[in-house]
């Protein structure tokens, strides 16, 4: 069987990089994909021998690596883009402050109390997400398991919370 698995990869593995290189655009990851395949057919031989069709076999498992592969890095992309939309609004909200810091004339009390104010304003569970992570400094990961909500989840609430934030005190 080792002699056979060494023809099977020498023939098939150029091949396969082709297809994979295709979808996922950049060779070293398709060369990952290709080469954990391998690795996991090594490790699971009995696979190979029940096979019908081996191109077919391997094309499918190797399409099925690609989607996975794809769906990660959407999912990926996505949450990257979020987390960089909550950093832009912090950013603004820092910026809106520090702009009408002077104008208003706050005090340092007065301050602290138009922000807690604001902070008590929020709907009881984004209020309570808003202060796990930037008042306790909590990872979003580290609420998602204390609250048992998904991150996802987490980063939403404190997207909005920071909107609704910046809104109120924009007001004030």
């Amino acid at each position: 069987m080792n002699n056979d698995f060494a023809v099977i990869y020498l023939s098939y593995y150029p091949k396969l990089l082709r297809f994979a290189t295709e979808y996922v655009l950049l060779k070293e990851d398709a060369e990952n994909i290709v080469q954990d395949l391998f690795v996991s057919l090594w490790e699971n031989k009995y696979l190979l021998a029940n096979a019908e069709n081996l191109n077919a076999y391997l094309f499918k498992l190797v399409r099925n690596r690609c989607i996975d592969f794809l769906r990660v890095k959407i999912r990926e992309k996505d949450r990257n883009l979020r987390i960089q939309e909550i950093f832009e609004i912090e950013l603004k909200l820092k910026l809106d402050s520090l702009e009408d810091f002077d104008k208003q004339g706050y005090n340092e009390d007065n301050l602290a109390r138009l922000i807690s104010e604001a902070i008590n304003s929020l709907p009881e569970r984004c209020r309570q997400i808003f202060v796990m992570s930037k008042i306790e400094k909590m990872k979003y990961n580290e609420i998602a398991d204390q609250l048992n909500l998904s991150i996802n989840t987490i980063e939403k609430q404190v997207g909005i919370a920071l909107k609704k934030l910046r809104i109120k005190l924009k007001k004030q």
